[in-house]
């Protein structure tokens, strides 16, 4: 592997993790919610996954796959680790307690005539999507990474698309601790570092992908990669993105998503 491209991939995974700080400061800075804003930037961002995920990483993973394993045992491996990715994502998910699950709709209105409130639990809300952002992130960070180190091209959208996901749990973890402390500092840097799983994901990911690269590797771990997108996407990304605004808009976005998407893949053909 070049040095430029783990630097890029790398850079990549860290403009993605960070982008939590963009939700916070949005808590923290605004008055009200776009809540169009959101639906529709959560609605693209599924629509990139998806269709990146089914179109791009699955036919790669197959192709390294089929290489190496031959048709047969290449396709069945291809939907093993789709499916595993699946299934590792929906884990994490299950980890996390359901009432302090960062990934519920919060808006900028709530810091409103909250602020240093002694309800503990407000803190603990904050802590725990915390954390639940960061075991979330650390997946996606390898994702990304792998990502691109496979294809520059590949990995862009699919940063991009995970940093726009990550605006709303910034929100959700400055929200419970600006009303519980009162701080607005301290509730920026609880959801800034939350995103800094991220970079380390890739940072383990390079470890790992240094000692064992092969054409099998890098297939299932793509194949794996667009589990855990399709996942997050139907998981996570829609049902917010309908939370915040009406059902069609995040459709709209979901369908403008997929078609920046195709478009950005055809032009690099």
């Amino acid at each position: 592997m070049e040095t430029n491209q783990v630097l890029l991939a790398f850079g990549l995974t860290l403009f993605a993790g960070l982008s939590t700080g963009i939700g916070s400061a949005m808590a923290l800075l605004t008055r009200h919610t776009n809540k169009t804003f959101l639906s529709l930037s959560l609605g693209f961002s599924a629509g990139v996954m998806i269709y990146v995920s089914f179109v791009e990483l699955l036919d790669e993973a197959r192709l390294s796959l089929i290489a190496e394993h031959g048709e047969r045992w290449g396709s069945w491996y291809t939907a093993a680790g789709f499916f595993a990715g699946m299934l590792f994502i929906a884990i994490i998910d299950r980890i996390i307690p359901s009432f302090e699950n960062p990934h519920e709709a919060r808006s900028v209105e709530e810091m409103a005539g909250k602020a240093g409130s002694t309800d503990p639990k407000l803190m603990r809300i904050g802590v725990f999507s915390a954390i639940a952002i960061a075991v979330h992130n650390f997946p996606e960070g390898m994702a990304t990474f792998a990502a691109g180190l496979k294809d520059i091209n590949v990995a862009i959208p699919i940063a991009v698309a995970i940093a726009i996901h990550n605006i709303p749990e910034g929100i959700a973890v400055s929200v419970p601790i600006y009303q519980a402390t009162g701080s607005r500092k301290k509730a920026f840097r609880l959801s800034f570092l939350s995103g800094l799983a991220e970079p380390v994901g890739a940072l383990i990911g390079f470890i790992f992908l240094s000692r064992f690269m092969s054409e099998t590797v890098f297939g299932l771990l793509f194949a794996s990669v667009a589990g855990i997108m399709v996942f997050i996407s139907l998981d996570e990304l829609l049902p917010t993105a309908k939370e915040y605004g009406k059902p069609h808009t995040a459709i709209y976005g979901l369908i403008a998503g997929m078609v920046v998407m195709s478009i950005s893949l055809l032009l690099f053909l």
